[in-house]
């Protein structure tokens, strides 16, 4: 097939899933267009042989305070699908991706071309930019407008179901992981680099924003700590919430447990050090972070909020517990620090249980997905 992508370039849930779905797609000899503001993070210094990238650029002009991205993003979508011959557009998240494929399918069907479009919803584009009265009413409209509607977790699905009325059928096809990259690869002397060998150690990764409850991670740590001093915490990320957590760390004399380590592309080893990861997050549509961890054979400790308990399956590969339940979260965190053998059996079935959300179980079902709606489309072509 000849598919279109439309994504976000950055280093978000959606951009990273899009563009994995992607790569995987052109590697299974499928021709791959990626139409975006600019080359998606995933595909730099890489060269695939059935992977395209189309900019979308947008005029500078003094009238615009604001260059109206939507409408360049439209233009670009029937220049590239008239030329490049499109059977089939996927775009993901639905502000304003799907909005401007609706745009793009209604000036194609003046020229006499029709492309079946697939809207992706990821999370916050329901949750909280779907909420906002200013766009409500265009994202319901979108949706209903798309030939076909996937959600990453049945929690998104039944979130958008509940805020908005969708006439569409909302497919559910789960987030996915490359096993091939996530695995447990224990490095002893990257560990030796933040603790003793027989250290326990917790980890959060996350853009550190309110929403990921960054600060009872640190105070989850901190209970667990008390109780457990040959322990560390590794933070992984960045953002507005890290001035609070590091005060904090300070004020509490936590400093020299506890290592923030900012960004990193690949995580993989530095989860594999790890024993328990930490996400208390108060919304989450799918918990990628916490399935990455898994794979890496480290055991979870969640909210039940959202898509998270499709993912973290309570006593069998860590624990869920109520949103804001610190006293919780830490009672259980030191069960899993202090009980070898319970943690070797989550440890396992982390492991086990993550390949089933594995690029080569997910992506077919995205490629069955296509071919369906594809021909949907095509029995209701006018005569």
């Amino acid at each position: 097939m000849n598919i279109g992508i439309v994504c976000y370039p950055t280093y978000g849930g959606s951009g990273v899933l899009a563009t994995e779905l992607g790569i995987a797609l052109g590697e299974m000899g499928h021709k791959v267009h990626f139409i975006s503001s600019s080359l998606p993070a995933r595909l730099n210094n890489t060269f695939y042989s059935n992977v395209f990238f189309h900019e979308v650029r947008n005029m500078e002009y003094p009238l615009f305070e604001y260059s109206p991205y939507e409408t360049a993003l439209s233009s670009k979508l029937v220049d590239v699908i008239t030329y490049e011959k499109l059977d089939i557009l996927h775009v993901h998240y639905a502000v304003p991706h799907a909005s401007a494929a609706f745009m793009a399918k209604q000036i194609l069907q003046t020229k006499g071309i029709k492309i079946p479009v697939i809207t992706t919803l990821h999370g916050t584009d329901i949750t909280l930019v779907g909420n906002d009265p200013s766009y409500a009413p265009v994202v319901q409209f979108s949706i209903n407008m798309s030939d076909g509607v996937t959600a990453v977790s049945h929690s998104l699905k039944s979130d958008t179901l509940y805020k908005f009325a969708i006439e569409k059928e909302i497919e559910v096809i789960h987030n996915f992981i490359d096993t091939s990259k996530f695995y447990r690869n224990f490095d002893i002397d990257l560990k030796s680099r933040f603790g003793d060998k027989d250290d326990v150690f917790f980890v959060h990764v996350s853009n550190f924003r309110p929403v990921k409850r960054v600060l009872d991670v640190v105070k989850i740590f901190e209970e667990v700590n008390g109780i457990v001093p040959q322990s560390k915490l590794l933070m992984i990320g960045d953002g507005p919430e890290r001035h609070k957590l590091e005060e904090y760390c300070r004020t509490q004399g936590l400093c020299d447990n506890i290592h923030f380590l900012g960004k990193k592309d690949s995580i993989s080893t530095l989860l594999s050090i790890c024993d328990v990861f930490l996400m208390p997050s108060a919304k989450e549509s799918f918990g990628l972070a916490a399935l990455e961890a898994m794979a890496c054979g480290v055991p979870v400790i969640s909210s039940n909020v959202g898509g998270i308990p499709e993912v973290n399956i309570d006593g069998k590969t860590g624990f869920v517990c109520a949103l804001g339940d610190v006293a919780a979260m830490s009672s259980k965190a030191i069960q899993l620090a202090t009980d070898k053998a319970l943690w070797k059996q989550f440890s396992d079935e982390c492991l086990r249980f993550s390949k089933e959300f594995d690029i080569a179980h997910i992506v077919p079902k995205y490629e069955a997905y296509y071919h369906q709606i594809v021909q949907e489309s095509m029995v209701t072509l006018p005569s």
